[in-house]
């Protein structure tokens, strides 16, 4: 399904991915998209990505103060309402109660209409990180956030369950939803470019973008596009 415009009933759209740059690799064109449209978007960075380097000298608490600073950026680039850093440990996330409690207080307290995450259920997925996150994520919408006797003592911080209506998984096998991001590639390269520790030295990061992208879009009215996996949730 192409999609050029968003569900008027949708206003807040919430991102959930493992590493800084996940979701401006995946994403950050459909966040120029949604903000154009006068949406809500929040991003819930579950990691500070302080493993990701070649580097075996680099700190890792100095790379994680880095990458955050450069996601702000891109936040700030693409015009996200809030960032907000889990801090979990890169490279060692488990999709076990303790990390879906973190994601469900994020649901119950942004309230989400729609969450971007990875696809936990791709073949060959091959990062546990992001499998991790996905498959959490997944099971705190369904039905951990939206049913009053899990995590009771969020109440005490007067949370309130909370359903949310749809699921979309970027990264795909079988995606069903293409966004239009050909007004908004620009802006995605852009918030990509903030990440310079991870592709200050691509040289070809747009074109690569650009070839992904028209081959999302191969097909359909228009040139560019970021796919997803819709889910619907809400019964």
């Amino acid at each position: 399904m192409a999609d050029g415009e968003f569900n008027d009933e949708f206003q807040t759209y919430m991102l959930v991915v493992a590493h800084p740059d996940d979701s401006e690799f995946s994403s950050a064109g459909t966040v120029a998209r949604l903000k154009d449209a006068g949406r809500r978007v929040v991003l819930i960075q579950v990691t500070s990505g302080d493993k990701g380097t070649s580097d075996p000298n680099a700190d890792s608490a100095e790379l994680g103060r880095t990458r955050e600073a450069e996601e702000l950026e891109a936040a700030r680039r693409l015009g996200m309402d809030e960032v907000v850093f889990l801090r979990c440990e890169d490279g060692a996330l488990m999709p076990d109660l303790s990390l879906r409690e973190k994601i469900v207080r994020m649901i119950r307290t942004h309230k989400p209409d729609v969450i971007i995450t990875h696809d936990p259920y791709r073949p060959y997925a091959l990062h546990p990180d992001h499998r991790a996150v996905g498959l959490t994520t997944t099971d705190a919408v369904y039905p951990t956030a939206r049913d009053p006797l899990y995590f009771p003592q969020h109440y005490q911080e007067g949370l309130e369950p909370h359903k949310t209506a749809e699921l979309w998984f970027f990264g795909a096998e079988s995606p069903d939803k293409v966004v239009d991001i050909t007004e908004t590639f620009d802006r995605k390269i852009d918030a990509l470019r903030a990440h310079r520790s991870q592709v200050g030295n691509m040289d070809d990061l747009e074109e690569r973008m650009r070839d992904r992208a028209r081959e999302l879009a191969a097909d359909l009215p228009f040139e560019l596009g970021e796919a997803f996996k819709v889910v619907q949730m809400r019964r």
